[in-house]
């Protein structure tokens, strides 16, 4: 059985709700933050030597990181959803997105919650993190524009990886500064398999 390693508050939400998503049979060991730190427990460094979440096992391969996870799960149980055909026009962009919500558009971010942190220390990169970040979450913005998913007309794990990104957008820049990754974000939410990821899991 696939068991997946889940930290909460982590990019591990994306695979409880891929799991449920593609229905196969999984089973899920938590992990909670250090509350003053935020940290990792060090149990994760026995499961991988990074000591981080997700971790996916599943026979004999163990795999790290969200977006290789998606992928996997995707050519192996996906039975031909959740991604386009690897020779239709659209299988290149959905590879570039999924490569692109951990490669680019998390970073900016992700600084701008770990540089709010130092207060006035972390005053003269703010408006660098926030031109980065109007930069990234304005192309996905136009590139989602008023669609449904990413790409073409059925979730995608371009979704799956993009969801987190749209939900920090809508938690770090309000929710009226990008509509469309708003709305996109309380669409994938109300789909009854993320429900229920965050009712057995949660976030």
């Amino acid at each position: 059985m696939i068991e997946l390693h889940h930290l909460n508050e982590s990019r591990s939400r994306r695979i409880t709700w891929l799991l449920e998503e593609l229905g196969v049979k999984y089973a899920v060991i938590r992990y909670q933050r250090d509350p003053a730190t935020r940290l990792a427990p060090p149990e994760l460094m026995a499961i991988h030597p990074l000591g981080k979440a997700p971790v996916l096992r599943d026979g004999p391969h163990t795999i790290i990181e969200s977006g290789a996870i998606v992928d996997y799960l995707v050519r192996h149980y996906g039975k031909g959803r959740f991604s386009p055909a690897i020779d239709s026009a659209d299988y290149e962009q959905y590879m570039q997105l999924m490569h692109y919500a951990e490669g680019s558009a998390a970073l900016p971010l992700l600084l701008k919650l770990y540089v709010g942190r130092l207060g006035e220390a972390g005053a003269p990169l703010h408006p660098r993190i926030e031109s980065e970040i109007a930069n990234h979450l304005g192309w996905l913005e136009r590139t989602l524009g008023d669609r449904a998913y990413f790409v073409g007309d059925h979730l995608t794990g371009a979704d799956v990886q993009l969801l987190f990104i749209a939900q920090l957008a809508v938690r770090m820049q309000g929710a009226e500064a990008f509509p469309h990754l708003t709305t996109f974000a309380s669409r994938m939410e109300a789909r009854p398999a993320y429900q229920r990821a965050i009712t057995q899991h949660g976030v």
